[in-house]
Parts: structure tokens; sequence; C-alpha cells
């Protein structure tokens, strides 16, 4: 779902030179998404259905400048793939450090779930994208 989100809002936000991508510390690679997040992001119009599962790799972690995760155990995991100084938990990231509250994974779990954790990963993915917006503009509000 974060994948998603973040490519419709970069889409919206017109940032063309942001690439955006997902992957699981524990992926089954190339899993379809989870019923739960297929009807969740279909009631939100958004088309997750194409979504195959990858697990991320040393080379991944390569292409990508920023890592941003759900939960503190990625971070972890992310850093012992050699991604120390580009990974951050999604809330730290999105708000400059003044909370580290983690992002539960819904998986699993009732529609309720799914639409709670997809409305606040639209919020973080949000205010990401308003800092990265803000630090490539300084002095622009």
């Amino acid at each position: 779902m974060a994948e998603a989100i973040a490519r419709r809002l970069v889409r919206e936000r017109g940032l063309t030179d942001v690439e955006v991508g997902s992957a699981g510390t524990a992926a089954w690679a190339q899993a379809p998404a989870s019923d739960g997040a297929l009807l969740v992001c279909m009631e939100r119009d958004t088309d997750i259905s194409p979504h195959q599962a990858r697990l991320v790799t040393t080379e991944l972690l390569d292409e990508y400048d920023l890592v941003l995760t759900m939960g503190a155990h990625h971070v972890e995991r992310i850093e012992a793939l050699g991604g120390r100084g580009k990974v951050f938990l999604l809330s730290q990231y999105a708000s400059h450090g003044a909370t580290d509250r983690p992002i539960g994974d819904p998986f699993g779990g009732e529609l309720a779930l799914y639409r709670e954790t997809y409305d606040e990963l639209d919020a973080e993915i949000r205010r990401v994208l308003d800092r990265i917006e803000a630090e490539r503009n300084p002095g622009v509000s």
C-alpha cells in the first residue's frame, strides 16, 4: 500500500525525478498484495493489483538514496544489509525526528485495520514529500 500511495502522491505533485519502490525484509518473492490491501486500495481508487512482493537485497539498496520503513526491526535489517545512513523509520523521517512511532503491519487483520494503516501511510508519506520538497527549495513555502 505504501508504494502505491507514494507513487500516486509523487505523480500528483509532479515530482518526476523521485523514484518509488518497495521491498520486504521477509517477503515471499512475487507474492501478490493481500486481499485486505487490495480491497482497501480499491476503495481509495488506488490500484495495487499488479503488485508483486520482492525481498530487499544489498543490490536493491544501492539503487536508492532514501529508505523508509514501517518498523524499527526493518531499520535494523536494512542497516545490516548496508543501508546505514539512508534508512529511517517513516514516521521519524516525516516528523524530522520528533517521533519514532512504528506503523503496524495489517497483514491478516480485519479490513478496518487495513483502512487505518492506509490512512496512516497516506498522512506520513505526504509529510515525507513535504520534507523532501522543502529541503529541495529552502525558503519557499
